[in-house]
């Protein structure tokens, strides 16, 4: 794709609103915002289907009328959760260019790629489909975004020619989180373009930090706001082609397109880099469960997920942000499915036996399942 990308996107998984409700969109603020990021340099406004209960595509589409759907490349996404037959990529496809007003939707993803839908799609054939759709031009490039392993991601990436882009989680906290930095390289090593989606982990980054990090960043040479520092994180990596913000208020806008300016290779020195990395190091010691994600309990014969819980359960705790925890541990489609929950543990100690941290496991268990279960 011979275009080249605005450093910040515009997200629109998080548009201001008018209560507590996703689907209450403060549309005249949401449009404000929209077209305030246009006109100061952003050419990228991404959005998906299920966002804002359906509302972010309306409104994304009202926001790019009166010339300022001509100023930017639109990337949406289809919820593979959705489809059920072939039939259903055109039927998604046609209600989304309805919503959004547009009769081309320029960079299409698969969204949310995992273990269960990335072989869902792959067996109803949708590169068959997408083929056809780029060539009549209803779509203009395809690419994915993803939830999952390093692996998963791998297999994905090689598994079609005709990729343009993909979209991975990725700041300073996650560098070996699902895509991580392996996945960044590899993409970026493959031709594809990558979208950096959570560069502020939903805003956790920017919240108060425990007093081991903070007393960190007072150190700087150079002081960085917290927002400053995830974000020329990214920028600095040459791999990432584009950052998408999810913004919900206006000065959060103003904010990011002012780093944005500021951003690039080189913007960042050594000293800085180095601080950000004990920054993390501080972050993750204030984790509950010392589990390194090594992998020696696994596979456990329940089918529990025993690290990948343990690490929800740990984000939780540092980011001082439990909802999201258990958002992600109740969602099938995002981490857990049911059969792999905490509860499923029959507490026969394999795992313990193989643990080189010695965590008590079982025990562990039965905690997080009572703090992310059903309430």
């Amino acid at each position: 794709m011979n275009w080249q990308g605005s450093a910040l996107g515009f997200g629109a998984m998080r548009l201001p609103q008018t209560s507590n409700n996703p689907a209450d969109v403060d549309e005249a603020e949401s449009i404000r915002m929209v077209r305030h990021a246009i006109d100061h340099g952003v050419n990228y406004v991404d959005t998906a289907y299920p966002y804002h209960m359906g509302k972010s595509e309306v409104v994304i589409g009202k926001a790019l009328l009166d010339g300022y759907r001509q100023k930017v490349k639109l990337a949406t996404k289809m919820p593979p959760w959705s489809v059920q037959t072939a039939a259903d990529f055109d039927r998604i496809l046609d209600e989304q260019m309805q919503r959004l007003q547009t009769d081309v939707i320029d960079c299409y993803l698969l969204h949310g790629l995992n273990n269960i839908f990335w072989p869902k799609l792959r067996d109803l054939k949708v590169f068959d489909w997408a083929e056809k759709a780029m060539a009549s031009g209803r779509i203009g490039k395809l690419g994915f975004s993803f939830h999952d392993e390093y692996s998963l991601f791998k297999e994905i990436v090689d598994a079609y020619d005709n990729w343009t882009f993909c979209q991975i989680q990725y700041n300073y906290m996650d560098i070996d989180y699902q895509a991580g930095t392996k996945g960044l390289k590899y993409a970026a090593d493959k031709g594809l373009a990558v979208v950096v989606m959570e560069p502020l982990r939903g805003g956790s980054l920017t919240k108060k930090p425990p007093e081991a990090v903070a007393k960190i960043w007072a150190e700087a040479k150079h002081q960085h706001t917290l927002a400053e520092w995830a974000l020329l994180w990214i920028w600095e990596k040459p791999e990432v082609s584009l950052v998408l913000s999810g913004m919900s208020k206006f000065e959060q806008l103003v904010e990011n397109l002012a780093i944005a300016e500021k951003s690039g290779p080189g913007t960042l020195t050594q000293e800085d880099l180095k601080l950000i990395a004990r920054a993390r190091k501080a972050f993750k010691g204030t984790s509950p469960i010392p589990c390194t994600n090594c992998g020696y309990c696994m596979p456990c014969k329940q089918g529990v997920e025993i690290p990948r819980i343990f690490q929800l359960y740990n984000n939780g705790i540092m980011y001082d942000d439990m909802k999201t925890a258990r958002f992600f541990y109740h969602q099938a489609f995002a981490s857990i499915p049911e059969n792999q929950r905490a509860d499923q543990c029959i507490e026969c100690g394999e795992c313990e036996e193989a643990c080189p941290q010695k965590i008590p496991i079982a025990e562990w268990l039965k905690k997080v399942h009572k703090e992310l279960g059903p309430r």
